[in-house]
This record gives structure tokens, sequence and C-alpha cells, in this order.
């Protein structure tokens, strides 16, 4: 039996060791923190339970195959709960847009504050969204890209369906309105890219949302986690917390251990859902062949997140509630590429009480709201400028949908990217690995399988197919794939 060793627990971590056990391969995951789930984990802060990260869940059989692999029923672990609407669009005009459940509803909707040639222009994008979704999910997505020349034979139907163009200027083309392009194309957001420059081959989110609908688990996301702790212990994972991984042994070429605190542990192979370029440059201690990978890449933005619980229940909030800035494209750029402190943020809010009442929490609304900033290859000073971004957060959310949220406001506490690059260790606080660019996306990627020593794979946010939680969930399809290559080749 070979000895796979993990190095962390996020989703890719978690789903590439079910998927190695159920396969018959000796699996330890290694982890840092004194609980799993990476980004996905849940952080209890005076006696408030809160989902530290994804919260959004879509394309649920992903997450089902894990456990079916071994013969096990999902529902025995996790209760998933529909969110309808899916988010609520808040604009800087005070209109607002509810979209997702039903796509009558929906395009209903659109057509009344919209009229009725946006609601049209609606149906043709969400067309053009699942031809690009039943190219680049249905058939690449779990697809191994590992030379230049896997993507040429592609490339026919990507110039077919504009991949060149941004996220946002193919909104744009069908929808032609401000606030729905603001909308239509804040998907990146969710995996790190900015609409702006955000290949629109990611437009398949877009038909993605409607094949499957969107959930949140009951409970909250940690108990997915928690569902596939329990799930690999029972199938003998080792599973090894407070753990971090110093250095990858390699010997003639070839990965033979891990060195920890503890000592090193042996091992075949190496699956690292550690962040790559922190991986190269902390554990390997080398840059990576590939070019790709090694000139100009380019970190996604950072994450300013504010959870807090409040004595009044905000029942007229939806799950997930977008509120846009007067600015938009100018912002962006800010956070993106001229990488400032901007206090104008746009905001993501989360009040899972909307779907699930275990989440109202000694009697109280329990949220989390982020804010895009820049990563840490900015100048900011986080100690000096987290209070600021939580009292501009905190006046935005009462000004727009919270009244008398100060005065009620019963627990509180934030992080910013110096958490995601000091306690997840992802290169300068990056919140989602690298940018969804298309000279960043399939082969461009940093591999799944390592070019520069043999025995070392890679899952997570920052290989193909790319960040969200079906993206990670899929790298561990294509990584799966080539440890059992690589695998039955060494055994002929």
């Amino acid at each position: 039996m070979k000895k796979i060793i993990v190095i962390g627990s996020g989703f890719g971590g978690l789903s590439i060791a079910s998927r190695l056990r159920s396969r018959g391969f000796d699996a330890t995951i290694l982890e840092k923190q004194p609980d799993l789930g990476g980004r996905a984990r849940t952080f209890v802060h005076n006696g408030y339970k809160y989902d530290a990260g994804p919260t959004v869940i879509t394309a649920p059989y992903l997450i089902d195959e894990l456990f079916s692999i071994h013969s096990e029923n999902l529902n025995d672990y996790v209760n998933l709960l529909p969110v309808t609407p899916w988010y609520r669009f808040l604009f800087d005009n005070g209109e607002h847009l509810d979209y997702g459940d039903k796509l009558n509803k929906t395009i209903r909707e659109i057509k009344s504050k919209y009229g009725y040639k946006n609601a049209k222009s609606y149906i043709r994008l969400l067309k053009h969204s699942k031809r690009i979704f039943n190219k680049a999910f249905t058939e690449l997505s779990d697809e191994p890209f590992e030379s230049i020349g896997s993507m040429v034979k592609h490339l026919p139907e990507l110039i077919r369906i504009r991949f060149d163009r941004s996220v946002y200027k193919a909104v744009d083309k069908y929808m032609g309105n401000k606030y729905l392009n603001q909308a239509l194309s804040m998907h990146p957001l969710l995996v790190g890219g900015n609409p702006y420059s955000t290949t629109s081959i990611y437009l398949l989110i877009q038909y993605l949302e409607w094949k499957w609908g969107v959930y949140y688990a009951e409970g909250g996301t940690g108990t997915v986690i928690q569902g596939l702790e329990k799930l690999l212990i029972s199938k003998n994972v080792e599973i090894k917390k407070n753990t971090e991984a110093h250095k990858i042994i390699v010997e003639k070429n070839k990965v033979i251990g891990v060195e920890t605190e503890a000592g090193v542990i042996k091992c075949d192979g190496v699956v690292c859902n550690s962040d790559p370029t922190y991986t190269y440059k902390e554990l390997l201690g080398y840059k990576p062949r590939k070019i790709s990978n090694n000139i100009n890449l380019k970190h996604s933005m950072s994450l300013f997140v504010l959870y807090f619980s409040t004595k009044k229940i905000y029942k007229d909030v939806q799950h997930h509630t977008i509120i846009f800035s007067k600015r938009h494209y100018e912002l962006l750029n800010d956070i993106f590429n001229k990488k400032i402190f901007v206090n104008d943020p746009s905001l993501y809010l989360h009040r899972p009480g909307a779907t699930d009442p275990s989440m109202i929490q000694n009697d109280s609304d329990t949220f989390y709201v982020l804010a895009p900033v820049p990563n840490n290859l900015s100048d900011i000073d986080w100690d000096k400028k987290g209070s600021e971004m939580s009292k501009i957060i905190i006046n935005t959310l009462q000004e727009k949908i919270m009244p008398d949220l100060e005065k009620n406001i019963v627990d509180s506490f934030y992080i910013t990217p110096d958490y995601f690059e000091d306690e997840l260790n992802t290169y300068a606080g990056s919140g989602f690995g690298i940018q969804p660019i298309f000279t960043q996306s399939a082969y461009f990627r940093y591999g799944n399988k390592a070019k520069e020593t043999k025995g070392l794979y890679f899952v997570g946010a920052s290989t193909h197919p790319g960040a969200g939680i079906p993206g990670v969930l899929s790298t561990s399809k294509v990584t799966e794939k080539l440890i059992i290559r690589d695998y039955e080749n060494i055994k002929q």
C-alpha cells in the first residue's frame, strides 16, 4: 500500500484524502491548525459560532461523491438546505434585485425592474453561459492539463465562446445595463478574480448555479468539514492536527518524506493543499520549472472579514446580500492593481439565520461581512487600518440595510490579509491563490502534478480548474487521475 501525505485540510486536502483512501492508499493529513478546514474553518468567539469562509455551496454532487465512493450516504453526515433567493443585489441608487431560486421568477424580476429587453437579453446570456459550462466544466474541469498541447485541441471552441473577453465585457455585450452588468459579472470575485480581467470562461458559474441550485449546510459549512473528518477517521485516514509541514524531503529527484517539528514522516508521495507559491518558496526551496508559474504571477486580492452577532433579529436581511459601492471599475482597480486602502468597499453580507434557524444563536442573529481588499503586496498596515475598516463597514451596513446596527452588536471580531498570510500560509495574504485570468488557467495554472520531482502533487484553489468549492473539489479529481496513472505505470 502506497503511503501519501496530504499537507493541509481544506476542501482540497480532505477530498483528495477521501479519493485516495477509496483507492486503497494509506493517507495521512497534516494540518497546522488545531482544527480542520483551512479557509472553511469554523470560528467560535464568546459562545457564538461563525463560518470562517465559503458558504455558497453549488454542484453538491461533488461533495456527495466523497461519501458515496466509500458506500456512505452524505445525508447521514450533512444536511444541505436550499437558499432562496441565492443573492440580493443592492445597488448604489438604493434599488435591489433578488436573484436565484426559480428561473422564471428571476426573469420576471429583471423584466419588472429593467424591462422586457433586458429580461430577453438575460436569457441569451444564460444560453451563452450554458455553452461555456458544457465545454469548460462538463468536459474539462476534471481533465489534467500537463502540456500546452493538451490545451491547443480545445482552442477552436474556446475561440468561439470568446475566452479572450473578460467576464464583465461578456456580460456587457448581452446586458448593457450598469446595474445588471455589476450583478451578473460578480462571480469572479467569489473565486478571487477581477470581473474586468477574469476570462469569460468563468461565466460558466451562471449556468452551474441554475443547474444544481445554491445550498447552505445546516449548522454551518463547518458541518461538511466535520462530516468529512468523521468519514476519514472511520476509513483509517490518519489526521495529525497542530502539525505544520516545514520541509518536503526530496532524494534522487523523488519525494520521500515531510519534515515536521516532531521529525520526518516518510512517504511515497505528497499532495499539497498548501498554497503552491508558499510551498515552492518555503517547503521546497526552489522556483517552479514552468514559466507561467515563475514569472509575473498575479495573485488574487485578499479579504477583510468582520464577524458579528446582534441582539436584534434582522428578519428582512437575506442570506446573501451583495452591496455594490458607487464606484465599480475604479474600486476594483484600486484593489487589484493600485493595491491601496479603499474607504468605500463593496460588501458581501452572510446571514445564515435566513436559511438555517439554528444559526440564530443565544437569541442573536449571526453574520459575517467581507470586503475585497488588496493583498499584502500593498503597504497597508492592518494593525492600524483594521479598526478603521471595521467602522466603515458597520456604518455602511447601518446606512444601507441594518438600521441601529452599532448599538445592537453583542459580539464582533475581524480578520485581515495578515490572517491569510500568517495563519493559512498563503502568499502575500491572497484570499484565493492566483487570479483566474486566462494566462493562469488550465495548463498555465500551477500543475496538479509537479514537474520538478516525482511524487509531488497539488490540489486547491491555485491548481486546475480553480477556486470556489466546486473548483477545489474538482482539483482533487484531476490529481487523483494523475496519481492513479503514475501508480499504475510503476506497477507495470
